[in-house]
């Protein structure tokens, strides 16, 4: 029989077990498998570019999770792993980490994504650069986010962190101090979810990747 067959067949069971969890899909319509992605804006415009790795408040360490002050720069690709039902391609809709693609060269820290803790009630809670996950570990459920659909007609997504696997918070943007960094929480008229797209970045840009730190 044509071995296609089989290869669809073994497809359409895997999306079957995994009803919730669609494949997520780069700006071409391809399915993300692995590899790196810039992470960008669906609307272009002045409010920034893409993801990078910046400081906040005038200190140079810790590093936060933000964007890029011109809309022309892609920033750092990310990457993502570690989803629980270890399907072959990027699922929507499932707890997941992101990791920025660029080892720091300073601060002596990671790139996951992680929650900060709020320093008060009423503070937004910033996205920062942190360790890698291990199973158990000590809070580790703040380094699982979650791709979502939009309803733009584009291949557009959102992230969300749902902290106990149910109640899910959109992530949205915030700037302090002249720097627009990754928050949790993001409630019209003050904010909106932070709606992206993912472009395949090349090995090449990948290897040849700096940091930057606005």
């Amino acid at each position: 029989m044509n071995p296609m067959f089989y290869f669809l067949l073994a497809f359409t069971t895997v999306l079957a077990a995994t009803a919730n969890a669609g494949p997520v899909l780069d700006t071409d319509g391809d399915i993300i498998f692995d590899g790196s992605y810039y992470v960008l804006p669906l609307i272009w415009g002045p409010t920034g570019g893409g993801l990078t790795l910046v400081s906040r408040l005038g200190n140079q360490c810790p590093l936060f999770i933000g964007q890029e002050g011109s809309e022309v720069n892609r920033g750092i690709p990310v990457k993502f792993s570690n989803w629980k039902s270890r399907v072959g391609f990027v699922p929507e809709e499932e707890n997941l980490n992101i990791k920025m693609d660029v080892e720091p060269t300073i601060c002596a820290q990671s790139a996951y994504w992680w929650v900060t803790p709020a320093p008060s009630p009423w503070r937004s809670l910033f996205i920062a650069a942190g360790p890698k996950p291990e199973a158990g570990g000590e809070d580790s459920s703040r380094s699982f986010f979650q791709i979502k659909k939009t309803q733009a007609k584009l291949n557009a997504y959102k992230f969300v962190y749902c902290s106990d696997g149910n109640d899910c918070i959109d992530v949205g943007t915030n700037v302090e101090g002249g720097v627009r960094g990754l928050v949790i929480g993001s409630t019209p008229p003050f904010g909106y979810p932070f709606e992206v797209v993912f472009v395949k970045a090349t090995e090449k840009e990948t290897s040849s990747k700096t940091m930057s730190i606005i």
